[in-house]
């Protein structure tokens, strides 16, 4: 079985996750009490916590771009920092969300009594299975659920915010409650900015759709967006709403509901029949609660899956079950969720997570800085937070201010909690790890250690995400000379021949480029790996992307005695792939490195690249098959209607190029004016959606078959 995820969410799935994690007890509990402690400032109090979690949602974006993987913060963290900091960010964000999301399933009661009594931890029991079950089936069941619950939730928000803001249009007088409340800043700063930290835990969802960036869709633009668009709705609802149930309801007795909105809601649908407009609060109230609920699970299953990779916890948690879901994570999460319910002062570990994700959220800036100093090869997310570090900076002290705010004895929970995962880590994980995080790399600058193992790993998810559609791999590859030894050689031998092609096709001193590919190599940064090598670099000079493929039947031996680590070849190269890319292009260059990684870590790809009979045949090999095709033309035959004609004629449809010709054994790259002869074979690339059309023409023609 597979321990990959289906990617399968959509920017209204990430916008869901995000939103429907952050209104429950914030906005259906929070604001009459906030509004006791700090007077009409609260309305204020809203929107600078809003304010106040965008450090911390730059630098996940970011993370998420470079790293969509699932177990989010936990991921980020042991990857810059290390396993043993990995762990403790692992551990805690996972405790903290079963306790935070086992606190929002309670919550539910509150507004579920106005109508009916239910005893209220059951039903969070019953909820808490039901999710489960739901989040076994699917992320995307999971999330259409999410989909549903915000939409209704939005829905009737909205309804309710506008409803208010005609009421007070039509009752100016019910704008003088605010004076009612007394002086703007009841406890003064010092209460202000307390309320301040009592509200930001109402934000703290948005980041958590993190964990789940290894099932989205183009996590680049879509985490990104999607959180943007995610706290801009959460603050204009906070702060509109919070200043609508204050015009509505009298001063004292806002200031003791814990359930504002279905009184708020009492006095502006007085119009509708009878409970209809409390219906509607206790059905918003529900599915902002539901969809916490539902979107804490959907997260937090993530994390033992990530950590469980990484062997930091029992393997058994990498289990993919058949609906493509971390079956043992979710079913971890939700037995530790149910026991809280029942074993546990909920509201007093719901503390606990509050302030250990204050924690996790100064890691994660510090992330963003650790990987960026770092110079990470392959560290390239396709967004980065602006005002770097200043941005970041800010985001670790807030998080620690914040934390003081809160008191001594969330603090010392979490520091109990701390220890716990560091005592967990030295007798469970220590001996099972041997990987470093990306501060070595920093430390490798100031002369000290480094590994290359998170380099590697940031190569392979470049290769996992794909290439984009500006992207020229497959016409630098048509294009690319083939180097065959049959003698022995020297790697130096070969690199200066690759040299002395590129050389002559740009115009540039080959030495440079020589002593590039050697540093690199020397480095131990060169992909490296059973037999087949991919030296890349980038070049000043360099005007076009170039490759150049060697093949050696002997083998080719590497002294990498030098390298950072003595790294030892298994086995003699007997495949390279050269490439250097214009100084400018670090995206492009990057993800065709990856994506020629990808290629050749295929198990037969090096038996198949010695069994090559013609260049064609091993340029093919790196191609992506969706993206290519390969025709013989022929008089009556296959290709009747090109032969004679110009590659300039509208004979292709728009989204290919001929690429290659292959002629009387000969190959080359032509030009739109050249003539297309009987019996050349034409190497075909373009978008897949095309070249799959051509292939099916092709395929229907009679006589001689498209090859």
């Amino acid at each position: 079985m597979s321990n990959s995820l289906k990617k399968s969410l959509t920017l209204y799935d990430v916008f869901a996750i995000s939103t429907g994690a952050m209104f429950s007890s914030g906005f259906f509990l929070l604001p009459g009490i906030a509004a006791a402690q700090t007077g009409p400032s609260v309305i204020l109090a809203y929107f600078v916590a809003g304010i106040m979690i965008i450090p911390a949602m730059l630098s996940k974006a970011e993370l998420t771009a470079a790293m969509p993987k699932a177990g989010g913060s936990y991921y980020f963290i042991e990857r810059a920092m290390g396993p043993l900091i990995g762990t403790i960010g692992g551990l805690g964000t996972w405790l903290s969300l079963v306790f935070k999301t086992a606190f929002a399933l309670i919550g539910m009661g509150a507004y579920l009594a106005i109508f009916v009594e239910l005893p209220v931890k059951p039903l969070a029991i019953g909820l808490t299975i039901a999710f489960m079950a739901l989040n076994v089936v699917g992320a995307k069941e999971s999330s259409g659920l999410q989909r549903i619950l915000v939409t209704v939730l939005l829905a009737v928000l909205g309804f309710f915010i506008a409803q208010g803001l005609y009421f007070v249009a039509g009752r100016p007088e019910a704008t003088q409650t605010l004076s009612e409340m007394g002086p703007f800043f009841r406890s003064g700063v010092e209460g202000f900015m307390g309320t301040v930290g009592l509200v930001f835990v109402s934000y703290a969802g948005l980041t958590k759709v993190s964990s789940v960036a290894e099932e989205v869709e183009n996590p680049d633009r879509v985490i990104p967006l999607g959180m943007l668009l995610s706290i801009a709705v959460a603050t204009t609802v906070y702060c509109i709403g919070v200043a609508v149930m204050m015009w509505v309801l009298e001063p004292q007795a806002f200031q003791s509901d814990l359930t504002p909105v279905a009184s708020a809601a009492q006095v502006l649908f007085d119009w509708m029949p009878e409970g209809v407009g409390v219906g509607l609060a206790v059905a918003a109230a529900v599915a902002a609660f539901a969809s916490t609920g539902n979107a804490g699970i959907m997260s937090a299953s993530r994390y033992p899956l990530a950590m469980a990779r990484d062997r930091l916890v029992p393997r058994v948690f990498t289990h993919i079950g058949r609906f493509s879901t971390p079956t043992m994570g979710i079913l971890a999460t939700g037995v530790l969720m149910v026991l809280t319910i029942v074993f546990v002062d909920v509201s007093t570990v719901a503390k606990l997570g509050s302030a250990f994700q204050l924690v996790i959220f100064g890691l994660i800036n510090l992330c963003v800085i650790v990987m960026r100093e770092s110079q990470l090869k392959y560290y390239h997310p396709g967004f980065r937070s602006p005002f770097y570090p200043w941005v970041q900076i800010a985001g670790m002290i807030i998080p620690v201010w914040l934390i003081s705010e809160m008191g001594w004895l969330p603090s010392l929970m979490s520091t109990i909690l701390v220890v716990l995962c560091i005592a967990w880590y030295h007798f469970f994980a220590r001996g099972r790890v041997e990987r470093y995080g990306a501060v070595h790399h920093v430390f490798e600058r100031l002369g000290r250690v480094r590994s290359v193992s998170v380099d590697k790993e940031l190569r392979t998810i470049l290769g996992e995400k794909g290439l984009r559609e500006e992207d020229l791999y497959e016409e630098v590859i048509a294009g690319a000379p083939v180097l065959d030894y049959t003698k022995h050689m020297s790697f130096e031998n070969i690199v200066r021949d690759v040299c002395s092609q590129i050389g002559k096709a740009e115009g540039i001193d080959e030495e440079e480029l020589y002593d590039g590919f050697v540093l690199e190599s020397r480095a131990g940064l060169m992909p490296l790996d059973h037999g087949i090598a991919a030296p890349n670099m980038r070049h000043h000079d360099v005007a076009h992307p170039r490759m150049v493929l060697v093949r050696s039947k002997k083998g080719i031996e590497i002294d990498l005695s030098e390298s950072f680590g003595h790294l030892e070849l298994d086995e003699p190269v007997r495949a390279f792939v050269f490439l250097v890319s214009p100084e400018r292009h670090l995206g492009p260059h990057l993800r065709s490195v990856a994506q020629i990684v990808t290629t050749i870590d295929a198990p037969d790809f090096l038996e198949r690249w010695i069994a090559c009979e013609t260049d064609e045949e091993m340029r093919a090999l790196l191609l992506r098959d969706e993206r290519f095709l390969q025709v013989t033309v022929h008089k009556d035959g296959t290709g009747d209607e090109l032969v004679g004609s110009r590659l300039r004629d509208p004979n292709f449809p728009a989204g290919v190029l001929v690429a290659l010709v292959h002629r009387d054994d000969t190959s080359f790259v032509p030009t739109g004016d050249e003539i297309i002869q009987e019996g050349d074979r034409l190497t075909i690339i373009g978008n897949p959606g095309t070249v799959e059309g051509l292939r099916r023409h092709f395929e229907d023609e009679p006589d001689k078959p498209q090859e």
